[in-house]
């Protein structure tokens, strides 16, 4: 009894359990809508007004986010076993609680509970807060985008890697130039090549604030070099990325149409030797 209602409990929350719960579907959306709404009332909250007429209208709605989140989290929890039927119970659990869907799972609710156990400074319990927006990773679960965006970045990692290398060797460089040209003419600007950096990034992603720029000849000269350069380096992971997208979803339409010629073919296996056609 207690294992076939445990497996109820997995087919209803499990994203791989849609064919076989038809309320697989309704929980999820359920989810979604709850997860969105959410985020939506941590915006509406930041609206001073808004937070002095419907502060306790706010302050209920997300004990009962953290509620339904808590009770679905120890939920993943209890079936992991059932979703990891290769590991014994124990490890299951474990290998779901340090996995990344597991982990986005505990930030979730985990900056509700750590007051209650902790005393923080005030400035700290603000930057909690903050971590509920992470919540937004839990729709990764729910829907194809997102999960089709972390696949990409996982399989593109290594290319992705380098390329933030090479970025990050060149704002140490130029950061180190330009604090050796600049640091004299103007030392409140340039003072250490650490509070250059601000200056190399503003300047590599060509954004330019104009609150630290060069006034020497040579200073120019660099800060046009870089900024050139960082049009072609940091256009760099969009294309990977972009890449990784287009061969996504190739692959995804070849798989379908591999799918469908399959099922237009009279037999899918000979009937002489039971192989695959």
């Amino acid at each position: 009894m207690r294992k076939a209602f445990k497996k109820r409990i997995f087919l209803l929350i499990d994203e791989k359990g849609r064919k076989e719960s038809p309320w697989n579907r309704f929980f999820h959306l359920s989810i979604m809508a709850l997860i969105l709404l959410s985020v939506t009332g941590i915006v509406l909250e930041s609206f001073g007004p808004l937070r002095e007429r419907y502060g306790n209208v706010f302050q209920w709605f997300e004990w009962i986010t953290i509620v339904v989140f808590s009770i679905e989290y120890l939920l993943r929890i209890w079936t992991a076993d059932l979703k990891f039927t290769e590991d014994a119970p124990w490890r299951a659990r474990l290998r779901f609680m340090l996995s990344p869907m597991g982990l986005i799972d505990l930030v979730a609710i985990l900056p509700f509970y750590l007051p209650f156990f902790f005393q923080f400074d005030l400035r700290f319990v603000r930057i909690l807060r903050i971590t509920r927006l992470l919540r937004i990773f839990k729709l990764n679960r729910y829907t194809r985008a997102l999960g089709l965006f972390t696949s990409v970045f996982f399989e593109k990692r290594n290319e992705l890697g380098i390329t933030m290398f090479v970025m990050f060797l060149l704002l140490l460089m130029s950061s180190t130039i330009m604090y050796y040209l600049e640091s004299d003419v103007q030392p409140d600007q340039f003072p250490d090549i650490i509070s250059t950096f601000w200056w190399s990034v503003a300047t590599l992603t060509t954004v330019g604030y104009g609150d630290v720029y060069p006034v020497t000849g040579w200073g120019k000269l660099v800060s046009g070099v870089i900024a050139i350069l960082g049009i072609g380096l940091v256009a760099l992971p969009t294309g990977i990325l972009s890449a990784g997208f287009i061969e996504k979803i190739e692959d995804k339409h070849k798989k379908e149409a591999d799918e469908a010629a399959d099922e237009a073919k009279p037999f899918k296996y000979c009937p002489h030797c039971g192989e695959k056609l």
